[in-house]
Protein backbone atom coordinates (compact mmCIF):
# COMPACT_ATOMS: atom_id res chain seq x y z
CA UNK A 1 0.00 0.00 0.00
CA UNK A 2 1.13 3.46 -1.10
CA UNK A 3 -0.22 6.55 0.82
CA UNK A 4 -0.25 9.82 -1.13
CA UNK A 5 -0.20 13.35 0.64
CA UNK A 6 -3.64 14.63 0.93
CA UNK A 7 -4.90 11.22 1.65
CA UNK A 8 -6.39 10.27 5.96
CA UNK A 9 -3.49 9.40 7.44
CA UNK A 10 -4.63 5.01 8.42
CA UNK A 11 -5.85 4.49 11.94
CA UNK A 12 -3.71 2.16 14.08
CA UNK A 13 -4.09 0.55 18.09
CA UNK A 14 -0.73 0.00 19.68
CA UNK A 15 0.96 -0.08 22.67
CA UNK A 16 3.53 2.73 23.72
CA UNK A 17 6.70 2.16 25.74
CA UNK A 18 4.53 1.53 29.07
CA UNK A 19 2.17 -0.85 27.98
CA UNK A 20 -0.56 1.99 27.52
CA UNK A 21 -2.54 1.26 24.31
CA UNK A 22 -1.94 4.56 22.17
CA UNK A 23 -4.09 5.74 18.67
CA UNK A 24 -3.93 8.04 15.68
CA UNK A 25 -7.05 9.04 16.92
CA UNK A 26 -6.01 10.15 20.29
CA UNK A 27 -3.99 13.15 18.48
CA UNK A 28 -7.39 14.14 16.38
CA UNK A 29 -6.90 18.24 16.97
CA UNK A 30 -2.92 18.00 17.01
CA UNK A 31 -0.35 17.98 14.46
CA UNK A 32 1.36 14.53 14.63
CA UNK A 33 5.12 13.55 13.37
CA UNK A 34 4.60 10.23 12.93
CA UNK A 35 8.36 8.62 12.40
CA UNK A 36 9.17 5.21 11.61
CA UNK A 37 12.83 3.66 12.18
CA UNK A 38 14.50 0.73 11.84
CA UNK A 39 15.35 -0.69 15.11
CA UNK A 40 16.37 0.90 18.54
CA UNK A 41 20.15 1.74 19.53
CA UNK A 42 21.39 1.70 15.98
CA UNK A 43 23.16 4.70 14.81
CA UNK A 44 20.75 6.25 12.07
CA UNK A 45 18.05 5.55 14.68
CA UNK A 46 19.69 7.22 17.58
CA UNK A 47 20.72 9.96 15.70
CA UNK A 48 17.68 10.69 14.56
CA UNK A 49 15.98 10.62 17.74
CA UNK A 50 18.50 12.55 20.15
CA UNK A 51 17.85 15.12 16.26
CA UNK A 52 14.15 15.08 17.46
CA UNK A 53 14.90 15.16 21.16
CA UNK A 54 17.40 18.07 20.81
CA UNK A 55 14.85 19.91 18.95
CA UNK A 56 11.73 18.87 21.11
CA UNK A 57 10.99 22.20 22.27
CA UNK A 58 10.84 23.96 18.55
CA UNK A 59 8.47 20.98 17.51
CA UNK A 60 5.80 21.60 19.84
CA UNK A 61 6.02 25.30 19.71
CA UNK A 62 5.32 24.58 16.15
CA UNK A 63 2.13 22.68 17.59
CA UNK A 64 3.82 19.01 16.58
CA UNK A 65 3.00 16.35 18.61
CA UNK A 66 6.20 13.34 17.93
CA UNK A 67 5.57 9.67 18.06
CA UNK A 68 8.35 6.97 16.98
CA UNK A 69 7.28 3.60 15.96
CA UNK A 70 9.79 0.66 15.19
CA UNK A 71 8.98 -3.17 15.39
CA UNK A 72 11.17 -3.50 18.30
CA UNK A 73 9.25 -4.42 21.73
CA UNK A 74 7.86 -1.97 24.51
CA UNK A 75 10.72 -3.30 26.98
CA UNK A 76 13.59 -2.02 24.24
CA UNK A 77 11.92 1.38 23.63
CA UNK A 78 12.00 1.79 27.30
CA UNK A 79 15.20 1.28 27.72
CA UNK A 80 16.14 3.80 24.48
CA UNK A 81 13.77 6.34 25.81
CA UNK A 82 15.64 6.30 29.38
CA UNK A 83 19.29 5.44 27.69
CA UNK A 84 19.06 8.52 25.69
CA UNK A 85 15.91 10.71 27.55
CA UNK A 86 13.70 10.41 24.59
CA UNK A 87 10.76 12.78 25.64
CA UNK A 88 8.04 11.47 23.22
CA UNK A 89 6.21 8.47 23.30
CA UNK A 90 7.62 5.00 21.33
CA UNK A 91 5.37 2.65 19.67
CA UNK A 92 6.00 -0.93 19.63
CA UNK A 93 5.02 -2.63 16.01
CA UNK A 94 5.84 -6.21 16.74
CA UNK A 95 3.06 -7.71 14.25
CA UNK A 96 4.30 -5.09 11.84
CA UNK A 97 0.37 -4.06 11.33
CA UNK A 98 0.93 -0.56 11.16
CA UNK A 99 4.30 -0.40 9.27
CA UNK A 100 1.53 -2.37 6.31
CA UNK A 101 -1.08 0.43 6.67
CA UNK A 102 1.72 2.55 6.33
CA UNK A 103 3.80 0.86 3.37
CA UNK A 104 6.94 1.08 5.31
CA UNK A 105 7.49 -2.60 5.84
CA UNK A 106 9.23 -3.23 2.92
CA UNK A 107 11.78 -5.47 0.85
CA UNK A 108 15.21 -4.44 1.34
CA UNK A 109 18.64 -5.33 -0.08
CA UNK A 110 21.96 -5.52 1.48
CA UNK A 111 24.82 -6.74 -0.50
CA UNK A 112 22.93 -8.70 -2.65
CA UNK A 113 21.22 -10.22 -0.13
CA UNK A 114 16.93 -9.24 0.28
CA UNK A 115 15.31 -9.02 3.46
CA UNK A 116 12.17 -7.59 4.76
CA UNK A 117 12.55 -4.53 6.93
CA UNK A 118 11.34 -0.42 8.03
CA UNK A 119 11.51 1.70 5.26
CA UNK A 120 12.65 4.57 7.34
CA UNK A 121 9.92 7.08 6.59
CA UNK A 122 8.39 10.07 8.79
CA UNK A 123 4.17 10.96 7.49
CA UNK A 124 3.47 15.07 9.33
CA UNK A 125 -0.41 14.79 9.74
CA UNK A 126 -2.23 17.51 10.32
CA UNK A 127 -5.19 18.31 12.62
CA UNK A 128 -8.12 16.89 10.70
CA UNK A 129 -5.95 13.40 10.45
CA UNK A 130 -4.59 14.36 6.28
CA UNK A 131 -1.58 13.28 5.55
CA UNK A 132 0.00 16.80 5.06
CA UNK A 133 3.82 15.65 3.77
CA UNK A 134 5.82 12.32 3.40
CA UNK A 135 9.60 12.20 4.22
CA UNK A 136 11.20 9.14 2.44
CA UNK A 137 14.85 10.54 2.18
CA UNK A 138 15.11 11.33 6.03
CA UNK A 139 18.40 13.06 6.80
CA UNK A 140 19.06 11.21 10.51
CA UNK A 141 21.02 14.06 11.89
CA UNK A 142 18.86 16.94 10.62
CA UNK A 143 15.50 15.87 10.76
CA UNK A 144 14.37 18.53 12.64
CA UNK A 145 15.17 20.61 9.88
CA UNK A 146 13.37 18.37 7.18
CA UNK A 147 9.71 18.41 9.05
CA UNK A 148 9.87 23.00 10.14
CA UNK A 149 10.47 24.65 7.35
Amino acid sequence: MSLEVGQTAPEFESKDQDGNPIKLSDFKGKKVVLYFYPRDNTPGCTAQACNLRDNYESLQKAGYVVLGISSDAEKSHKKFIEKFDLPFPLIADEDKSVHEKYGTWVEKNMYGRKYMGTARTTFIIDEEGIIEEIISKVKTKEHTNQIIK
